[in-house]
């Protein structure tokens, strides 16, 4: 699952909702964003692998509760990320962003 930022109706609550559903928490999940606009779950986390990242949102540990259907159930949880993304997607601040 990945979500499409260039498509005008690529980023929306339920295509978060569903990315977030996708992840596995029974591993560590980090949100990454690729220059070309592609937001997905990677399993490969912290400052491993970032070539071609735009920007990425911090580690989600392993048994937090960040991804999976419990988390993509809170709609707190959704929107915050939801923003997190239109906030920071094409021009983020910084390559590393914490939604906190």
């Amino acid at each position: 699952m990945q979500i499409d930022l260039n498509s005008p109706d690529g980023l929306t609550l339920e295509a978060v909702r569903q990315l977030l559903a996708s992840g596995s928490d029974d591993v560590h999940n980090q949100l990454r964003v690729t220059k070309d606009g592609i937001a997905y779950l990677s399993t490969v986390t912290g400052g491993q692998d970032i070539d071609g990242l735009l920007f990425r949102l911090e580690t989600w540990a392993k048994g937090s509760g960040y991804v999976g259907n419990v988390a993509a159930s809170d709609e707190v949880w959704v929107m915050q990320i939801y923003n997190a993304l239109r906030d920071n997607w094409p021009n983020p601040p910084y390559d590393y962003i914490d939604v906190y």
